[in-house]
């Protein structure tokens, strides 16, 4: 059993705090940055397609925003809604937490459709590498929640269990490390796996990637304690394992298409 005692801030200068959390971000955006050049250089080679690496630095701007901006408002919507209705002046106050994966996930989508079009490439091409590297940032992600001490699991009688002191006594789950797991390392070798297939078709690490990080996330609801101001919507069944419901959904119906040649 492991008493948690680590601190959320990394170095604090005073008039500035470097904290876990933010390192995550540029960690995960700068090795995800480094590799999907590195996939890139692979497909593109293999698909004899001319691409501009300018235009992947470019668009890592666009996912930046994206990310900030739909994970902020996906948690609004999804998981907090009538107290932002409320109080609307907080919606800006990011540094009090609240994002949503699945926010940022479709602010992803959206950003990357927009930018393949204004650059006249097929969107899945670009998809299927954002899916080979979102790993990397999840694993980072889901450490600092570990450091923050948030997002902790439900109590448990395991001896790897963990003591919150700053949210009880209790030992309970360590579902960050879960998550880090599944949606980190697992997943991204599956990923990783599949890229470098020869009879790889374009699309498929996109929707690969909703069905077992939707599987993965299910996984790891069953062992984390549910929004407090939220809960369970009906049953067991949290938010975040219904929108995971949907992405399996989803993954699976375009992927389908993928595979009979049916997407456009």
């Amino acid at each position: 059993m492991y008493v948690h005692n680590l601190d959320p801030v990394l170095i604090d200068l005073g008039f500035l705090a470097i904290r876990w959390y933010s390192l995550s971000y540029i960690l995960g955006i700068v090795a995800g940055w480094w590799l999907g050049k590195k996939i890139i250089s692979y497909r593109s080679n293999l698909l004899n397609i001319d691409f501009n690496y300018k235009n992947f630095d470019d668009l890592i701007s666009w996912l930046i925003i994206s990310i900030i901006l739909g994970g902020r408002f996906g948690y609004i919507i999804f998981y907090n809604f009538n107290y932002y209705l409320i109080n609307p002046i907080d919606i800006f106050k990011i540094w009090e937490g609240g994002m949503s994966f699945h926010g940022a996930l479709l602010g992803v989508i959206l950003a990357t459709y927009l930018f393949s079009s204004k650059i006249k490439l097929k969107p899945l091409f670009l998809l299927d590498i954002i899916a080979c590297v979102a790993p990397i940032g999840l694993f980072f992600g889901r450490i600092a929640n570990f450091i923050n001490a948030e997002l902790y699991g439900k109590p448990a009688e395991v001896f790897w269990s963990v003591i919150f002191p700053k949210i009880d006594n209790l030992p309970r789950h360590p579902s960050q490390l879960y998550e880090a797991l599944l949606e980190g390392v697992v997943l991204f070798l599956i990923l990783i796996f599949l890229i470098f297939r020869k009879n790889y078709k374009t699309g498929f690490c996109a929707f690969y990637f909703l069905i077992f990080y939707g599987l993965f996330r299910i996984v790891a609801e069953q062992f984390r304690e549910p929004d407090i101001h939220l809960g369970y919507l009906f049953g067991n069944i949290s938010m975040g394992t219904y929108l995971s419901m949907v992405m399996i959904l989803m993954g699976a119906f375009f992927l389908r298409k993928v595979i009979k040649n049916e997407f456009k």
